[in-house]
């Protein structure tokens, strides 16, 4: 926030009441994501309610998805000693950023401190400060109308109010939160008597896009929030029209933003998202705060945001479409490779886990369960998991185990038509990605790394298949000089190949000025075996464990499982190579 710069934007979430909710928000972040936020913010229960949820999803947001995480602490009814626990597991998460709070007593009861606890958000700012000094990077709230609780309710001078908030800053507050509003030119004034009385420190606008009528007036009203005549004269006639009042609020959020933008006074917009994203989506595009037309990826994949390996600039490319298994089972590693993948024989892969994001194999929830069985259906034969396989291709499945997303990467869909192809043939991917040969790093399907550079990849193709088809692919290989199979089986640690000695292979890379070349994904022969360990693992572990114990749709998974072969294809022309040209070969010869 200090560096100040390019505007930046942020979103709040909340923690949801079920294991649907959750599933779904993960999913929700995991999308928001990618339009780069600076770092989202995750709310903590009236009264600590929901502190354990809290600490969940914010570590596992920190931890997989790649984000900054700013997580709520408040200290209605929290002692000291749960205080103190709260930001150990904070610590103990990579969670770097807190949001202070005194907060609001659960419903029904009255606030008080606590007997050893924290009276105001000033004595919380100033015991993390004494006890973590810089670790945490500290917010505060902060109330241009004035404070429900506080001026709003007649128990302080809007000047004592001010002055409060003046103390937080003071016992080490970094920066500082609005309140939702809807009246710029009020927050423009406070910002203003905030500088007049020496706080210094950013101050973001909380923006909460109208998404319903009863939504608006419910939270307008919770937390006693001006309404402008002409944004209630606005709304008055299209309230009992959903889409209309998402439509006024959509333009009124991108109005208001405007204006505080024009001002100069800020530098950065924070989002109250209530766990919705079309309304806030709609507003950064129309902001023009997203390019439309470049790509914003520092890297082919999502970098960590764990303080020991933000430095990471190397991964194997088998975990591409599954990143957060990759993260997990990496976790342990004291040193993250950077500029080059190195020996990979030195760090060891973590066992195979369910991890808590997406249960380690794609499936979590009963419900979430429910769905994908429904897509799935009974199988009897291996061409029913072909055409599961093609039904995925075609976008009529979701989700497949291999898969953590449910959306092809945008460089997929430029070959989805050969792919779709293999997989109606038997070969059924899981992985690929297209060649290209000094494309522009800003291109928006396959750029990344900034401006001024130019990208390169090596064609590459991951599948599954019989053991006829990878001999015949061996064979067929004789024939193209640039490629490079590797295969291997579910029992088995040896290689086959069609080359004597594989070797690390990198099949991305990029050059950019003022700097060496970066080589972010590549082919080693030793995370291949790491890797079929999983890959093999999830024909079961999160397919064939959703039917009964005895059913002949576990029975053909499992023979799938222990006869395929799991088999990448490298094609070392990036210039010129046609890495579907073996296919067709072999394919035809059948």
């Amino acid at each position: 926030v200090r560096e100040g710069g390019k505007l930046f934007f942020s979103f709040e979430y909340f923690p949801p009441k079920t294991a649907t909710g959750v599933d779904n928000l993960y999913e929700r972040v995991e999308r928001m994501a990618q339009v780069e936020p600076l770092f989202c913010d995750m709310t903590w229960g009236a009264g600590g309610t929901t502190s354990d949820l809290t600490l969940d999803l914010s570590g596992n947001i920190q931890r997989y998805l790649g984000l900054d995480v700013m997580m709520h602490l408040t200290c209605t009814n929290m002692p000291q000693g749960a205080v103190q626990v709260a930001l150990e597991s904070a610590k103990a998460r990579g969670i770097r950023n807190i949001l202070a709070l005194r907060g609001d007593p659960p419903a029904g009861q009255e606030w008080k401190a606590c007997e050893d606890g924290f009276a105001h958000a000033e004595d919380l700012v100033r015991y993390i400060r004494k006890h973590y000094g810089d670790f945490f990077s500290i917010c505060v709230a902060c109330y241009p109308e004035g404070h429900p609780a506080g001026f709003l309710d007649g128990k302080l001078t809007f000047a004592e109010e001010m002055a409060h908030l003046k103390a937080k800053v003071d016992a080490g507050a970094d920066f500082l939160i609005t309140q939702m509003f809807y009246d710029v030119e009020e927050f423009l004034e406070f910002v203003g008597k905030c500088r007049e009385i020496g706080i210094t420190v950013p101050i973001l606008p909380g923006i909460l896009p109208i998404q319903n009528y009863a939504g608006f007036k419910r939270m307008t009203g919770f937390c006693r929030t001006k309404i402008p005549p002409e944004v209630a004269e606005a709304l008055d006639p299209i309230k009992d029209d959903d889409a209309a009042v998402r439509r006024f609020g959509i333009n009124l959020g991108v109005d208001m933003c405007r204006k505080i933008i024009r001002s100069g006074l800020v530098p950065g917009i924070h989002f109250y998202s209530l766990n919705l994203e079309k309304s806030v989506m709609a507003i950064i595009e129309e902001l023009g705060l997203v390019s439309r037309t470049e790509s914003i990826r520092s890297l082919p994949w999502r970098p960590a945001t764990w303080d020991k390996r933000r430095l990471e600039t190397v991964r194997p490319i088998f975990w591409a479409n599954r990143p957060r298994s990759y993260l997990d089972r990496t976790a342990e590693w004291d040193e993250f490779p950077n500029g080059r993948w190195g020996d990979s024989r030195s760090p060891a892969f973590g066992d195979l886990s369910d991890y808590h994001l997406m249960g380690g194999a794609g499936f979590l929830s009963p419900e979430l369960k429910a769905r994908y069985m429904e897509q799935l259906g009974t199988i009897s034969s291996v061409e029913d998991v072909t055409r599961i396989f093609v039904d995925f291709c075609k976008g009529e499945i979701s989700r497949l185990p291999w898969v953590e997303g449910e959306n092809f990467a945008p460089e997929t869909k430029a070959i989805l038509g050969p792919i779709l192809w293999l997989n109606q043939h038997g070969l059924l991917t899981i992985n690929s990605q297209p060649r290209v040969n000094g494309a522009p790093s800003g291109d928006i399907t396959v750029g990344w790394g900034g401006p001024g550079g130019y990208v390169y990849q090596k064609a590459y193709i991951e599948f599954f298949c019989d053991r006829a088809m990878m001999e015949r692919l061996l064979e067929e290989s004789k024939k193209f000089g640039s490629l490079t199979i590797l295969a291997v089986r579910c029992e088995s640690s040896e290689i086959l190949s069609n080359v004597k000695k594989p070797r690390t292979n990198a099949v991305t890379w990029g050059v950019f000025p003022n700097q060496e070349v970066i080589q972010p994904t590549v082919v080693d022969p030793v995370s291949l075996l790491a890797w079929k360990q999983e890959a093999f693992d999830l024909w079961m572990s999160a397919w064939g464990n959703l039917y009964p114990e005895d059913s002949k749709s576990r029975e053909v998974l499992k023979e799938i499982q222990h006869s395929y072969f799991l088999v990448t294809v490298v094609d070392d022309d990036f210039v010129a190579g046609d890495i579907f040209k073996i296919f067709s070969a072999v394919i035809k010869s059948q």
